[in-house]
């Protein structure tokens, strides 16, 4: 009853307003609207009409066009770049100091005996020019050698390059690769190549180097990788560089400090390293004011006497300025200070504030990155490096059954060795080679919505000058061996300075290009100017193809009740009965009881007719015949509803 109720209103608003068919509802809304152009082709001549009307239709669809276009820039999420300038007292970065060796030598030898004779046989196979006796690498354990050896590649004939094994007169000699062709093979005709096979050695590659340099030490790192892979993590520490031993003296604006005031973190590229200022455990320090007076002053012996020779090529300190409670990845993003040298480093401050969705891939704490973050044990805030690092790891893991070393490992799995995973340095390499892997993790990896950076000005002098290096050493080596001999050198100290330049810092903020408000002052802008119109008119439009809904919709009831009144009228084969003749079909003159006690005769009623209805006879009107119902009711009916 409802429905039919609002159905009937609705019905009677349409005779009232717009009418009942669509040519009615379109020359209403021409001759009602607020639009310009569509009052003019209703009532101008045939000639203006149809001017006016291509010049409505021509302007219409400009205005779509338009609002095409501003639609699919403001969908297209594009930013704008602010740079704004501030002045605020601020907190002191993170430091984190690394030595360039990650181990003592004197704690590692044993470690590395095998290795360590075996590239000095290798350096004198590559730089000799005349063959050696057997027996110079006798006594070589050439276990470490089968796994992943160094090969002579000869392409003085590029069309058939000759691969020649180093050793291949003392160990596992084959065909083509004799000492007589290998001594024959000059630096400009051979090149040094890593030779890395799987399945038994019955596939293999070769990774090349220009120079035997970067071969020999690519190679010994693998190895070296190989052998720590397999020490506890705290037998690890115990072979690097304590901190008291690196931190010789240490001075924070006014304040002294010690390597107490630094927190250990053990990496496995550079071994023991300390943070200063990390904010994990301690509420971060504020500087007082900007000047080298007021940063942080260090004095490190780096001890490069007890380097190992050959993992290691290069001396000083390696260090990184980072956010509090952030990862520390000093070998992606941190800088070298020489031994010999004051270094001072002037710091200036970048904060990064990106749009997030949609306008950006960025993330604010990495929660919604579909890869497992291995740095999170460290309770350290979400980077892009941690991300990528981990998804290495996590391939890694899947194709080689193994975790690198240089990584943090997941519970439950191993570091990569040849003992138990002999085909892992092929499967690094390949992994590492792979354009697939990297562009993988950076699809899924995501930046960081907020970061701050701190750009460096970096400036050096020789410490100490020649006419302070004897008191200042004496003094030095005093303080920290007790001894009054001079137990420290220029080759093994560095000085750092570490500052503000100055307290402003810089905001690059990201921006929505296009906002909603420019959106909208756009389409009507638009639409006004090529049409007249305002979002009134747009109101009105709406409610047209309101009115045009529900002229479709009665349209549709209409046919459907017609339909079935031509089905009903179908039984009947001539015109409906009179009233009068029903009438006579069903009178009782005599007003005699129904004989309701006896059972109907079957023969009675031919063709299975229904019994007459008894009763009085309505009046006898010849002329009245019965009509079908109309669809549509009157307005006093409408109103009686």
């Amino acid at each position: 009853m409802q429905v039919k109720k609002y159905l009937v209103k609705c019905l009677h608003r349409l005779q009232k307003g717009p009418g009942y068919t669509y040519q009615e509802l379109l020359v209403w809304y021409c001759d009602n609207t607020n639009t310009h152009g569509p009052k003019r082709i209703i009532r101008e001549g045939p000639k203006k009409k149809a001017t006016w009307f291509v010049l409505t239709l021509l302007f219409a669809s400009l205005v779509f066009w338009q609002w095409g276009v501003f639609i699919r820039t403001y969908l297209s999420w594009d930013v704008s770049v602010s740079l704004s300038l501030g002045f605020k007292a601020m907190y002191f970065p993170a430091v984190t100091i690394c030595n360039s060796s990650p181990f003592q030598y004197s704690k590692v030898r044993h470690l590395l005996k095998d290795l360590d004779e075996l590239m000095e046989a290798v350096l004198e196979r590559i730089v000799a020019t005349e063959p050696s006796h057997a027996n110079a690498t006798k006594g070589l354990n050439f276990t470490i050698w089968n796994h992943t050896p160094l090969v002579l590649i000869d392409e003085r004939n590029p069309r058939h390059p000759v691969v020649l094994d180093l050793f291949a007169d003392n160990h596992n000699g084959s065909a083509g690769s004799s000492p007589a062709l290998r001594w024959g093979c000059n630096a400009q005709g051979c090149k040094v190549a890593m030779r890395l096979c799987s399945v038994n050695g019955t596939v293999c590659t070769f990774r090349n180097f220009t120079s035997a340099t970067q071969a020999v030490t690519e190679w010994y790192t693998l190895q070296a990788t190989n052998i720590f892979s397999q020490v506890s993590p705290r037998e690890l520490v115990k072979m690097g560089y304590p901190g008291e031993q690196l931190i010789l003296a240490c001075l924070f604006g006014a304040e002294p400090c010690s390597y107490r005031n630094f927190t250990s973190i053990f990496l496995p590229d550079y071994g023991n390293c300390y943070i200063f200022n990390w904010g994990m455990k301690e509420e971060a320090l504020p500087s007082a004011n900007p000047g080298v007076e007021f940063g942080l002053k260090l004095i490190l012996d780096i001890g490069q006497e007890d380097y190992v020779p050959f993992l290691t090529s290069t001396a000083g300190v390696r260090l990184l300025l980072h956010e509090q409670r952030s990862y520390p990845f000093v070998k992606d993003e941190g800088v070298y200070a020489m031994s010999g040298t004051d270094t001072s480093i002037g710091v200036l401050v970048d904060k990064l504030e990106r749009k997030g969705k949609p306008y950006s891939r960025c993330t604010v704490n990495g929660s919604d990155v579909p890869i497992r973050n291995l740095y999170s044990n460290y309770n350290t805030t979400y980077s892009i490096q941690a991300c990528i690092g981990s998804c290495f790891q996590d391939h890694m893991i899947q194709n080689c059954t193994c975790g690198h070393y240089l990584y943090p490992l997941p519970h439950g799995e191993k570091y990569c060795n040849s003992q138990e995973f002999p085909d892992w340095a092929y499967c690094y390499s390949e992994l590492r080679r792979s354009l697939d892997q990297r562009e993988s993790c950076i699809r899924m990896c995501k930046e960081s919505c907020n970061d701050t950076q701190y750009k460096m000005t970096i400036s050096m002098a020789d410490w100490p000058s020649e006419a302070s290096e004897d008191w200042i050493f004496h003094v030095l080596s005093q303080e920290r061996d007790q001894s009054t001999n001079i137990t420290l050198s220029r080759k093994g100290i560095v000085k750092l300075n570490i500052y503000f330049q100055e307290f402003n810092y810089r905001t690059i903020e990201e921006s929505a290009a296009y906002n909603m408000v420019w959106l909208l002052s756009n389409l009507g802008g638009q639409f006004g100017f090529w049409m007249g119109g305002s979002v009134l008119c747009l109101v009105e439009f709406a409610e047209i193809v309101i009115d045009f809904l529900w002229i479709t919709v009665i349209k549709l009831v209409a046919f459907s009740k017609g339909l079935r009144q031509r089905r009903a009228q179908a039984r009947y084969a001539g015109p409906p009965p009179t009233v009068a003749e029903l009438v006579e079909a069903h009178s009782n003159f005599a007003f005699q009881p129904d004989p309701a006690d006896q059972g109907p005769d079957p023969g009675a009623y031919a063709h299975e007719q229904a019994l007459p209805i008894p009763g009085t006879p309505p009046p006898n009107y010849d002329s009245l015949r019965l009509q079908p119902l109309d669809v549509i009711e009157s307005d006093s009916d409408g109103d009686a509803v």
